[in-house]
């Protein structure tokens, strides 16, 4: 990327550099690496919003620490662009989250700069106080701990069990709240309302303004001097509130609100709060999309950018006149199918931890505002809200991303699984997502969810399917239901069929064959039959069945392939580890079958990011990786 408009960054190589500038060139600095990140994401699409908003404070912070001795560890992480550019990885920012570039989230294995692998959130607090922990104890005690939270986050139960024991232990750790009002979508819930009350007390900023200013006429030195002018601070807050800021409340000392975008007043607090020890919260205001106007205006659709854009006019580059009926993402399929059945079953509820754009909820949310429930970035709270829904009389459909569902794991044991609810979770992003990498691939959901007792785990091969694997999910008695499915596009431009219900557990032929047989389940199975069928031209009848169900199995089907064929591949976009085929072997383990089995998904070790086409090349579930898995298995049987 040219870098002729940035006189100031091209020359900045690490926070060092920056720190040889003098104050005033800060400004001038800020302003040269927004217009970077524009530039960069106007042409490599990624997160965008978030790290506009936060560009004052990482110059600042990256001034004023020592980083990288000093620890700053970003909540969630794609905030984090202007940090990565800042140390090191400006030259090659182009290939940000593209196939073997750098990742789109802080990696420990990318930058000493990047102290904590972050993506999903409300990590950040106790990760920082587990180093300032150890700092202690290894006595080096210089060291500055920094957590930048979004008020996003901290509607996360993690943040506040951080915080907690963070206050207990009065470790040395600086936890900067950037309160912009935003995750994705607007921030909903109780926390968020209060910080808007802290940030807009009119009255607390005036009467705050006007005794500092009293203060400073008299010139007031010496050691105590910080001390007092904090009491006094916190002084004006609890009259003029009448209550105990819920940090102060903690015992962990309370700073701001400050100006998010004030580079100046943002480095001469910085450097007042290294001087003061123990555990404090700067509480920042900033404004997500700051300097890209449409971006400022229209938040949630700018968290990150569809496509590329122009950076003038906002406009993306699209087929401009076409008439061409795109297939709609699984999501929508989800959205839209979810409001038919509300329509027809009153009992029926949505709820997402903090993405209703994401998972399509909010097109519920705009039909029936008073049936879909945005709970904030609260995965453990949606499921077990879910159980009190629905050991009251309700359907909940719990839509959380496959990835986020690992954090409510006990939830879905303890509150769903053993009172047998009939809670239906909609797992969207199952299997390898693509740009966002080894954070959110949703690989691990069929093996973890399958040891569960009273817990149905489907995955639908299309949109056909996952409308009809919802509508029996919904149905009296069904208990708890997991459905799985990715993140992009189906195979089917008419999808809006009527509704016709699966017998739970059983799956179905979609080709005979001869020798080999093909085992899938969810949407690789559309490539599985066509590679089946381009055999097929070739000569080499290969039998197809779509399981659906990785629990409960279809016994029945297995039997007929088991004494059927010679040979079985299974395919699955989930990891092999414990997955539908390992479940497939456990049962020919059980009847006493003996049959080569192959196994196609996703191995054990962490996959990183790029597209999904890549990455499903590099794990061998491609189209020409089953093709080549089915030959070999073929060959082996010597006929």
């Amino acid at each position: 990327m040219e870098e002729a408009g940035y006189p100031l960054l091209e020359q900045i190589n690490s926070p060092f550099d920056l720190r040889k500038l003098p104050e005033e060139k800060l400004l001038q600095v800020c302003k040269e690496l927004r217009e970077f990140i524009i530039d960069a994401v106007s042409c490599n699409p990624a997160h965008f919003g978030a790290s506009l908003g936060v560009v004052e404070l990482t110059v600042a912070l990256h001034y004023v620490l020592n980083t990288p001795d000093d620890k700053l560890i970003w909540d969630v992480g794609h905030q984090a662009y202007g940090h990565k550019i800042l140390t090191g990885r400006r030259t090659s920012f182009h290939t940000n989250r593209k196939y073997k570039g750098i990742s789109g989230f802080p990696n420990i294995t990318e930058s000493v700069y990047d102290a904590f692998g972050v993506g999903h959130s409300s990590t950040s607090i106790s990760a920082a106080l587990g180093m300032a922990t150890s700092f202690k104890q290894q006595g080096l005690t210089n060291r500055q701990v920094v957590a930048v939270i979004g008020d996003g986050s901290m509607t996360a139960g993690l943040a506040f069990e951080g915080l907690n024991n963070l206050a207990s232990m009065q470790a040395n750790v600086l936890v900067i709240l950037n309160d912009n009002n935003m995750a994705i979508d607007p921030n909903v819930g109780g926390f968020s309302e209060y910080l808007v009350d802290i940030a807009t007390s009119h009255t607390y900023n005036k009467v705050r303004r006007e005794i500092f200013k009293g203060l400073g006429k008299l010139k007031l030195a010496g050691p105590r001097s910080k001390e007092m002018i904090v009491k006094i601070n916190n002084s004006i807050k609890n009259l003029l509130t009448r209550q105990t800021n819920i940090f102060e409340g903690l015992n962990v000392r309370y700073f701001g609100p400050v100006d998010g975008h004030d580079i100046a007043h943002l480095t001469s607090v910085l450097k007042d709060l290294k001087d003061i020890p123990g555990p404090k919260v700067l509480h920042v205001i900033t404004k997500k999309g700051k300097g890209f106007k449409l971006a400022e205006e229209n938040q949630t659709a700018w968290h990150a950018p569809r496509g590329r854009f122009d950076k003038v006019t906002g406009l993306f580059e699209e087929e401009v006149g076409s008439d061409k009926v795109k297939p709609l993402k699984f999501q929508e399929i989800f959205g839209h199918t979810i409001v038919e059945l509300a329509r027809q079953n009153e009992k029926i509820v949505g709820i997402t931890p903090a993405m209703p754009s994401g998972c399509s909820l909010n097109i519920m949310m705009q039909a029936m505002p008073d049936r879909a429930f945005d709970v904030g970035i609260a995965e453990q709270h949606a499921v077990t809200f879910s159980a009190g829904l629905a050991i009251s009389g309700m359907v909940p459909f719990c839509n959380i991303y496959s990835s986020f569902m690992q954090r409510a794991y006990d939830q879905v044991v303890h509150d769903v699984a053993i009172q047998n609810l009939n809670v239906v979770f909609c797992l969207d992003r199952g299997g390898l997502v693509g740009a966002d990498g080894a954070t959110h691939h949703g690989v691990y959901d069929l093996s973890f969810l399958r040891s569960v007792p009273n817990l149905v785990v489907s995955s639908p091969m299309d949109e056909i399917e996952l409308r009809n694997l919802m509508y029996t999910a919904q149905l009296p008695d069904q208990g708890p239901f997991s459905i799985r499915y990715p993140r992009g596009v189906g195979s089917h431009e008419i999808w809006q069929r009527p509704f016709e219900q699966i017998q739970v557990g059983k799956g179905r032929c979609l080709r005979k064959g001869e020798e080999i047989a093909v085992l899938t389940i969810g949407p690789l199975g559309v490539k599985a039959g066509r590679v089946c069928e381009a055999l097929a031209s070739n000569g080499l009848q290969v039998g197809h069945y779509d399981m659906r169900f990785v629990k409960p199995l279809d016994t029945d089907l297995l039997h007929e392939v088991f004494s059927d064929y010679k040979a079985i591949v299974t395919i699955e976009d989930g990891t092999i580890v414990g997955g539908m085929g390992t479940a497939v072997i456990e049962f020919m383990a059980d009847h006493g079958y003996h049959c080569p089995v192959k196994r196609l998904g996703v191995p054990d070790r962490i996959i990183e990011h790029g597209s999904q086409m890549e990455l499903f090349k590099e794990v061998g579930l491609d189209m020409e990786s089953m093709k080549q898995a089915i030959l070999e298995m073929k060959a082996a049987l010597g006929s």
